[in-house]
């Protein structure tokens, strides 16, 4: 894999009181170099990478050259999940996904940042399940990260985030085929009732063959079939139950305003995963404590993947940002 770069973690202390004996973190370093720039890091979603940029980054959109996390000015770290795949050695698989939480990813993260000499983060930023990650991260160290930028995402998995992942990982554990079938249930919850109809109208692709609807939903889940294993899809499905940066710590309000970071909070108006009225309820309590909290919304027909698709929306939220830290660079200069 190009450029893709590894860290040894030996004796790994899970949350549960277990011990991994081994585990590799691979990542990616974009931009400047290490040490030479504000570090940016990217949380990966369910099914993604640490492939941020390029042709198959699937975030090219929003890093890059000239792009609002620009390349130009930042060092951009983006780690892998461990267990993910994307290293494609099988060996390093996470069969027992039921022993990690949210939190031992964002312990991890941070300990491949303290192995790189990295002592403090200009901003942490993720959508969905990399989204919960940032805020995790910041829990656990609230005085190290500058701007905390969670997307289409919570602090906490609600009723409804957890039902849905019963329902996939009964598919993942039950299914004939399972990748595929798991996949089916997932596009349609990321997408919303109207995207669909608009798009598809009820059509066929021809007059003898199945309806648009269903070639896509299909096309989806045999799409990610062929790049992804079942183990790994297991365990970031697993990982969206465990979002809590309460559990065992002081209530919401405490463990958010020990955080020193500013707090953007970014929503998809029709977000059905991570619904935008928990991330209002989370900006109007977090405003009684804290004055750096700021709500951004993108309004879209797409639903949750909207980060994923409305790039423009999205570098007019994060441009301000990460201008702010591009003019002291200038000014320095």
């Amino acid at each position: 894999m190009e450029n893709l770069e590894k860290i040894d973690l030996f004796n790994f202390d899970l949350e549960i009181g277990k011990q991994k004996q081994y585990l590799p973190l691979f990542y990616h370093v974009y931009g400047r170099p290490l040490g030479s720039a504000p570090i940016v890091v990217v949380n990966h979603s369910l099914t993604g990478n640490s492939r941020v940029i390029g042709e198959k980054g699937w975030w090219s959109g929003i890093v890059g050259e000239n792009k609002a996390i620009d390349t130009d000015y930042f060092t951009v770290i983006a780690f892998n999940i461990p267990g993910n795949g994307f290293d494609d050695n099988v060996d390093n698989l996470i069969d027992n996904y039921r022993d990690f939480s949210i939190r031992d990813i964002a312990r991890i993260f941070w300990e491949g940042l303290f192995y790189l000499k990295v002592k403090n983060v200009y901003a942490v930023i993720g959508g969905s399940l990399g989204g919960a990650i940032a805020w995790e991260m910041a829990a656990l160290q609230p005085d190290k990260i500058d701007n905390l930028i969670p997307i289409a995402t919570d602090w906490k998995a609600t009723d409804w985030v957890i039902a849905n992942v019963l329902i996939q990982d009964q598919i993942l554990n039950h299914s004939d085929d399972p990748v595929v079938d798991a996949r089916l249930h997932a596009t349609l919850l990321y997408r919303t009732p109207e995207y669909v109809n608009q798009r598809f109208k009820r059509s066929k692709l021809d007059e003898l063959s199945v309806l648009k609807i269903e070639n896509w939903l299909l096309d989806h889940g045999f799409e990610l079939k062929n790049r992804y294993r079942l183990a790994a899809y297991k365990l970031m499905n697993h990982l969206l139950k465990t979002i809590d940066i309460t559990r065992n710590r002081p209530d919401f309000l405490t463990v958010a305003n020990a955080i020193e970071a500013n707090i953007h909070l970014v929503t998809v108006d029709t977000d059905y995963l991570f619904i935008a009225e928990e991330t209002r309820k989370t900006y109007r309590e977090l405003t009684n404590k804290k004055q750096n909290v700021f709500y951004h919304q993108i309004q879209s027909i797409h639903g949750h993947d909207a980060y994923l698709i409305e790039f423009n929306q999205l570098s007019d939220i994060l441009k301000p940002i990460f201008n702010f830290s591009k003019q002291h660079l200038y000014a320095s200069a």
